[in-house]
């Protein structure tokens, strides 16, 4: 009998065409159902996502399930997955999963966080995680521009919806803030439009530049139309961090986040 499994996922998504698979191109997804099908002898299984993150986009705590006929300890499936997969996919976590359990549907906010490397000179280092912004930013104006997005928006301006028409999301919380030469943007929404988060950040540069006030940022999202908003910066600064699961009234956690070892 079939078990099923939940489990956190961390990629480098430098390589990948995205999570979702695709025909002729290497997905997250991909690589996924080709070692779990190793471990099904050959029948393949059908692995779900809760976000589908675009090409170059990486994730930290991106949350998986599945489904597989499994007769030896989680453990055991754990260790091997890991042994399968290449080196830019790991397993973090992996659990048995509640019947009703869907990684997406069952989420209810995802929190993304995009990384600035803002000196003058260029990083080789931090070149696949980080956009490197050579121009001074002042993370103070550009945390009190984000603050307007907080709450439940049309965010038109920013993106388009991955199904349907509606533009409308909730966010949770958002922030800027720097350590050193590193600009931090964290973006917490019960879910996300096509480039949303990507769109927030190459509008809010503008701002830390200097170039307009922390309430044109209001104005962009007010205005609904995307040709006033700043352009999608680079994916590879973008990574997922985390989804949460559970109500809101307390109950709501990312899987995996009081484990003390990683299965």
């Amino acid at each position: 009998m079939a078990v099923h499994y939940r489990a956190v996922i961390e990629y480098d998504g430098t390589d990948f065409a995205g999570f979702q698979v695709q025909p002729n191109a290497r997905t997250v997804q991909g690589e996924l159902e080709a070692a779990l099908a190793r471990l099904n002898r050959g029948e393949p299984v059908r692995v779900r996502g809760a976000g589908r993150t675009d090409a170059g986009v990486h994730a930290q705590g991106q949350v998986i399930d599945f489904f597989l006929t499994w007769k030896h300890p989680d453990e055991t499936l754990w260790r091997a997955l890991n042994a399968l997969l290449p080196a830019d996919v790991a397993v973090r976590h992996l659990e048995r999963a509640p019947d009703d359990f869907h990684p997406r549907y069952s989420a209810t906010s995802r929190l993304y966080r995009y990384t600035v490397w803002n000196e003058r000179v260029r990083s080789p280092l931090a070149r696949r995680y980080a956009l490197h912004e050579p121009r001074p930013l002042d993370e103070r104006a550009m945390d009190e521009a984000v603050k307007h997005l907080v709450g439940e928006h049309d965010f038109a301006s920013f993106g388009q919806p991955t199904s349907g028409e509606a533009t409308v999301r909730r966010m949770m919380a958002a922030r800027v803030f720097r350590r050193q030469q590193w600009v931090y943007v964290e973006l917490e929404a019960n879910a996300f439009l096509y480039r949303m988060a990507r769109r927030i950040v190459g509008t809010l540069l503008p701002v830390g530049r200097g170039e307009v006030e922390p309430e044109w940022v209001k104005a962009v999202l007010e205005a609904r139309d995307p040709s006033v908003a700043g352009p999608a910066v680079a994916p590879h600064g973008l990574c997922l961090v985390a989804v949460m699961y559970g109500s809101p009234a307390g109950e709501r956690k990312q899987l995996g986040q009081n484990e003390e070892t990683e299965q």
